[in-house]
Order: structure tokens, then C-alpha cells, then sequence
């Protein structure tokens, strides 16, 4: 049942009643080539090195498939990877041992659903659809999540994986929370589209910071923070230590600012530059933005060297260095 049928029916229903450090391994092709900053659609693009969930929305894109498909079954890569910590099955868990889940999704007439701190369920991004498009909700958390994600036919699976699981028992014997820049936090993958109508759609799935305290949600699920699409403007997601992205809803920022006309390139910086107004006397953190607006044009900036993005486009498939904030 369609998200629409389903408000329709809820509103008859309710007549006369109160209204109530691992990067994904892939093919390298052509990453030495930066392309041109104006990229005919369709088009694929992620935050960091996950080659192969960009060629799973390529694959999408290519077949003439929608952009919320391709931003959908591009992101379930990763979140199917057990060798990327970070996102998905195998994603390093909470202090406590628990791996807990975010991940939003976005289309291109504005519907959003997103689910976060979701526990035993491999596929967060789909549940975020289900969501979306099956409830009058854009969010559901915790045990409410799961509950629906088990009556939508969801599976029940143990998240942690014995790599992980290791991992956290070591790290228990001192406890000590220091994210490494670049390594732990790599926490996120976020995919834009544009598919061959010109519509865009976004997704964001993530693991959230390691052996964070239980209960802890990052910006990856929230619209507006880890992702916001407008389909007249473009889309932005977000990466790094969300508490700071949240803190200045960083993605909805870009998109206004592209709307002020701005590229995506001068957009990503400016979102950059302020978290760092109000962090100026911090700067052991990593965030990275990327941007695509409504002519396929894409932009990238970052705190600290070493983030990338992928892009995959008819012009080839490439991962693309950000400028960065602080140089090297």
C-alpha cells in the first residue's frame, strides 16, 4: 500500500474522530582523470570509495531505471558488505556491543522515511522506504522500528561479525573514544542521483561512529542533516562526525545555498566553513559534503585531506580527491 492510499485511507478512516579505514574494493576506471565539473544525467554519486555500490546505481541508471531505485540498491551494497565496518551487516557496534543502524532516503517529489538506532535488521535503507512510502511516518526508531521492519517481512540477523566483535573486545580493556580522522570516521555512505528524466533522489546508511554510547543517533538519518534532495534545486549529503553536521543542518544548507546560485563546489565549502566558524579553536574532526545540482554538476569539500567521492556517469567512473579546509 502506497504512502498516498494509505494517508487517504487513514484520513476516512478517522472522519468525525479526533485528527491524531576499509574502503569498498572495486575496479579502478579512470580515477586519475578528473572529469569537467558539468556532467550530463544520468548520473551516480557517493561519498568515499565505494566504487561498487556507484556501479550497482549505474547499473540501475543505465537500464533507464528512477533514481530512487539507484540510490537505494547502490547504498544496499554496502550495507551487505561484511568487510566495510562502517555501515551495515558487520558495522562496528555501541560501547555496550549493540550494532545500531541510521539511514534515511529521500525522492524526487520530497517524500522521506528514515529509520535509526534499528538493531537485527541487514538493509536499513529499505526499511527507511518502506517507511517512507507504506506509513504516514518519516521516522521510526529503536524497537518500533524493528517491530515494523519484522511486519514488512524483514529478516532478523546478527549484525556483529566476528571481526567487529573482536574489535570492540579489545577496545573494551581501555575504553577510551578517540575517532581516528579518515579511519573511524568513515562512518557513512551517502548516494545522489539523476536518472535519464532529470529527477534526483538520495540515500544515507550508516553503522554511526564506533562504540559510541547506546542511544547515540548521528546525522545520517536525519532529513535535512545527513540528506536533503530538492528536485528544482538539487541534493547534498553529509559525512564525519554528525553531531557537527546536525548542528548546522548541513545538507539543507548546501541545497539553499545552490538555490542562492551558488555551484555545488562553492556550496560544499561554504557548509564547510560553517561548522568551522563554530569550531574554532577544534579541528580534530572530519566532515565531508557532497553536492550535485539540477544540470548534473557536482561539488565536494572537506575538513581534512583524504576524502573522496565516486561519480559514474557516461563519462566514466572516477574517484574524486576534495579539497579540503585544512591543507596538508
Amino acid at each position: 500500500m502506497k504512502r498516498r492510499k494509505f494517508l487517504k485511507n487513514s484520513t476516512l478512516t478517522t472522519a468525525g474522530i479526533f485528527f491524531t579505514p576499509f574502503l569498498a574494493s572495486s575496479k579502478e576506471i579512470n580515477t586519475k582523470t578528473k572529469p569537467s565539473s558539468a556532467t550530463n544525467f544520468p548520473i551516480a554519486i557517493c561519498t568515499w570509495n565505494f566504487g561498487n555500490a556507484t556501479a550497482k546505481a549505474w547499473e540501475v541508471l543505465n537500464a533507464n531505471g528512477n533514481s530512487l531505485d539507484a540510490v537505494q540498491q547502490g547504498v544496499m551494497v554496502e550495507e551487505a558488505n561484511i568487510n566495510n565496518q562502517t555501515v551495515g551487516v558487520g558495522g562496528r557496534p555501541d560501547r555496550d556491543g549493540n550494532v545500531t543502524l541510521d539511514a534515511c532516503i529521500m525522492d524526487k517529489e520530497g517524500n522521506c522515511g528514515a529509520v535509526a538506532y534499528l538493531q537485527n535488521i541487514a538493509s536499513p535503507v529499505s526499511v527507511a522506504r518502506k517507511v517512507m512510502e507504506e506509513t504516514p511516518h518519516v521516522m521510526l526508531v529503536g524497537k518500533g522500528a524493528e517491530q515494523f521492519a519484522y511486519e514488512k517481512g524483514f529478516k532478523k540477523i546478527n549484525l556483529l561479525t566476528e571481526k567487529s566483535k573482536k574489535q570492540w573486545l579489545e577496545w573494551r580493556k581501555k575504553s577510551e573514544y578517540k575517532p581516528i580522522i579518515n579511519i573511524e570516521n568513515h562512518d557513512t555512505i551517502g548516494m545522489l542521483a539523476i536518472d535519464k528524466d532529470g529527477d534526483i533522489s538520495g540515500a544515507c546508511t550508516t553503522s554511526g561512529m564506533a562504540y559510541k554510547i547506546g542511544g547515540r543517533v548521528g546525522d545520517s538519518p536525519i532529513i535535512g542533516a545527513g540528506l536533503f534532495v530538492d528536485n528544482e534545486i538539487g541534493a547534498a549529503t553529509a559525512t564525519g562526525v554528525g553531531e557537527e553536521v546536525i548542528r548546522t543542518v548541513g545538507s539543507f544548507l548546501i541545497v539553499e545555498l545552490m538555490r542562492q546560485g551558488k555551484t555545488p563546489q562553492q556550496a560544499c565549502e561554504e557548509g564547510v566553513k560553517r561548522i568551522m566558524a563554530k569550531n574554532k579553536d577544534k579541528t580534530d574532526f572530519q566532515i565531508g559534503f557532497i553536492a550535485i545540482n539540477k544540470k548534473g554538476e557536482t561539488g565536494s569539500y572537506c575538513i581534512h585531506p583524504g576524502f573522496t567521492y565516486r561519480s559514474y556517469s557516461q563519462k566514466g567512473h572516477y574517484n574524486i580527491p576534495s579539497d579540503s579546509y585544512i591543507k596538508r
